[in-house]
């Protein structure tokens, strides 16, 4: 797959298939638009493309509302698109003066003048444009005007898998990692790189990879406790993770992103760690003294192991 970020880099394509989307989370309603795209693709012999925007339109137009928080990263997006067998990936540059261009100077100049399109392909609800006037209706009439067709993917492909962007961030905002897998159609991760803290988790006997996000737009699950797979330098280990503020040791009330790996001890400092979201085991809890809590810490790596071996099993 080829990915841009400027459109001036794209040579002639060959019948060129678009889809347009923010696409965040690249859940498994967005596989049924990306699965059909490359399906027109092939029968035509044409291309596919999947035309995204970042930053998120909503990170432009509201910039002091820090309630959104995203699914994915961009490298994360990548991949996810890539996996479908996209050919192509636009990630134009969203900004203020992009959110004002009518619906129509947006298929004429972008999509046929800079991409040759030939068909859209696009969800039922989609709307674009200045305002977000833009509707299915709109582009039907433009169809015949520049050359191209539009296929809307119905809402009975879409609805009948019952998912949207709103209910995976409602199931990681309280801690349902489980849910989450199911709408997304894979586990929740989130990615960081490994920095020196307080070393309180190896005073305890339990040492701790403490995680640095770079995205600071990555939603972060509820705080607690949960069971994690960790991916870091060609290995995979088993892990715990525990996100909050570490009430029973630290009065910051800073929040702590930090990994136990259950059967080994590698030196990560400074290196990138995949966490992959599998359990949630519990909230976190502020404990009456350090024993308890180490009690606690025992109990939950006795659940993951209980877990580990199931899971196992059932493989």
């Amino acid at each position: 797959m080829k990915v841009y970020t400027n459109l001036d880099e794209i040579q002639q394509l060959r019948h060129a298939v678009v889809t347009i989307g923010t696409f965040d989370g690249v859940h498994l309603g967005h596989g049924k638009i990306l699965q059909h795209l490359v399906s027109r693709a092939r029968l035509a012999n044409g291309e596919s493309v999947v035309f995204t925007f970042f930053p998120h339109p909503r990170m432009v137009l509201f910039p002091h509302d820090t309630n959104l928080k995203l699914l994915t990263g961009q490298h994360e997006k990548i991949r996810l698109i890539e996996s479908y067998g996209i050919d192509h990936l636009v990630i134009y540059p969203f900004s203020r003066g992009f959110s004002r261009l009518s619906a129509e100077d947006f298929v004429r100049e972008l999509l046929v003048g800079k991409l040759h399109m030939k068909e859209l392909v696009i969800g039922y609800d989609h709307h674009f444009g200045r305002n977000r006037q833009g509707s299915i209706k709109d582009l039907v009439e433009m169809g015949p005007v520049y050359d191209f067709k539009v296929e809307e993917i119905p809402a009975r492909l879409i609805d009948e898998i019952a998912v949207s962007s709103t209910k995976i961030r409602n199931a990681l905002n309280q801690g349902d990692v489980e849910t989450a897998q199911k709408l997304l159609g894979y586990s929740y991760e989130l990615t960081g790189m490994v920095e020196h803290g307080n070393k309180t988790g190896r005073s305890l006997g339990y040492p701790t990879a403490n995680l640095n996000l770079p995205e600071p737009f990555k939603l972060i699950p509820a705080h607690g406790v949960y069971i994690t797979k960790c991916n870091s330098m060609g290995h995979a280990y088993k892990g715990i993770m525990n996100i909050g503020t570490r009430p029973t040791v630290d009065n910051e009330n800073r929040l702590h992103v930090e990994v136990h790996l259950l059967d080994a001890n590698p030196d990560l400092y400074g290196e990138l760690v995949q966490v992959i979201f599998l359990k949630r085991l519990r909230n976190e809890i502020k404990f009456e003294n350090i024993n308890a809590l180490v009690q606690q810490i025992k109990n939950d790596e006795q659940a993951a192991r209980a877990y580990f071996n199931l899971v196992s099993n059932v493989n």
